[in-house]
């Protein structure tokens, strides 16, 4: 049985805690995995979650659906970074805990130190990343999912996946369609998510 408050108020990391963690261990050559040959993968998502800050807009619309919020909500987010879809994806969390002007707290875990959370939390046997567990106000139930990235998207890697299963190849399409699509997918999905939440 997964104890959500306590993985929430006792190990969870706010934003800037997590993107500092993350730097300290690759100012180390470490990565937040055991093995190192994350830490090339690391260092390109420490410039891609910088880039997404930098530039993400939520639309209209997602602002209209967080700003009318009547309960108040916890984001639990399992993530590591070496993996690329939560460098492109975090920071749309962020900006929506942001502009939830405090109705919305949000913590980060990391998935291998936290293997009974995201292994009730398995994306389609496995332990994809990231996984949004929306809480309600006290952490005591869960009310929503969403992982590991837009429907649009893991539709696509199934296609490119019949392609070629080589991993470079891969992150350049994967990555590529995330330019792209500048998050839109991302938060189109994640407000249906919020506005089925009140009702």
């Amino acid at each position: 049985m997964v104890n959500y408050s306590e993985i929430f108020s006792g190990r969870g990391m706010d934003y800037l805690t997590y993107r500092a963690l993350v730097d300290q261990l690759l100012s180390e050559s470490k990565a937040t995995g055991e093995v190192t040959y994350d830490l090339h993968y690391t260092k390109m998502n420490v410039q891609r979650m910088s880039r997404v800050d930098k530039t993400i807009s939520l639309s209209d619309e997602f602002v209209s659906t967080i700003e009318s919020l009547k309960a108040r909500y916890k984001f639990l987010v399992i993530t590591e970074g070496w993996c690329g879809d939560a460098a492109q994806i975090i920071p749309v969390f962020n900006k929506i805990a942001i502009a939830s002007l405090g109705k919305i707290e949000l913590k980060f875990v990391l998935r291998d130190q936290n293997l009974p959370l995201i292994d009730a939390h398995l994306t389609n046997g496995g332990r994809a990343i990231p996984v949004l567990i929306i809480l309600d106000e006290n952490a005591d139930r869960v009310l929503a999912t969403w992982a590991p990235r837009p429907q649009v998207l893991q539709e696509l890697l199934k296609e490119w996946k019949k392609e070629s299963t080589e991993m470079p190849i891969l992150a350049e399409k994967l990555h590529g369609w995330y330019a792209k699509d500048k998050t839109q997918s991302t938060q189109s999905e994640l407000n249906e998510l919020l506005k089925g939440l009140e009702k």
